[in-house]
């Protein structure tokens, strides 16, 4: 069985869970329609208040949902959107991506891998004790983040569970993710 998104979300207002849709359309360039996120520039509210002309490299948010498995084994229970993102997948490994990848969602969108989500003290709030699981340090004392991707649209188009998710690797030497 290939790599599939397996829920799909969005939401109008700033709140740290999204709730899971039949749909959602990406627009190029600018995000998931209709979300609180899209757009050219920078819309996470810690990153406008220290720039609001940034460049907005964070207009989708796609998780892993093998995340879930890995927390409830420690008995924490996280569903498809409630950690914010717009994407969620299944079989593939979004954190090993280099920065520069192409993932091809369903039938025609397109969204490039700017970076690493870089999660907020909001994670703690949603469940006690959950950024010591999805923030740390390997053994060899290198911080790693297990809270999903970010990316830009590149191409636009409508995403539904079920449907495919494909990678274009960037060609020359692969970068690794950095937080963004």
């Amino acid at each position: 069985m290939g790599a599939k998104v397996t829920a799909v979300s969005s939401n109008g207002t700033y709140s740290f869970t999204k709730p899971n849709r039949e749909s959602i359309t990406l627009l190029e360039g600018l995000g998931v329609e209709g979300d609180v996120h899209a757009g050219t520039k920078v819309k996470h509210r810690f990153r406008v208040a220290q720039n609001p002309d940034q460049p907005n490299l964070r207009q989708v948010h796609l998780i892993h949902e093998e995340l879930f498995d890995e927390l409830a084994q420690d008995g924490y229970t996280v569903a498809a959107g409630e950690l914010g993102e717009n994407v969620t997948t299944r079989g593939i490994d979004l954190l090993g991506l280099p920065t520069g990848a192409l993932l091809h969602l369903g039938a025609t969108a397109v969204v490039e891998v700017t970076g690493l989500r870089n999660p907020c003290r909001q994670i703690d709030d949603f469940q006690a004790g959950l950024m010591k699981k999805v923030v740390g340090r390997d053994e060899s004392g290198a911080v790693f983040y297990k809270s999903g991707i970010m990316g830009v649209v590149r191409r636009g188009g409508a995403i539904r569970p079920g449907d495919a998710v494909t990678v274009t690797l960037p060609d020359g030497p692969h970068r690794p993710m950095k937080t963004v």
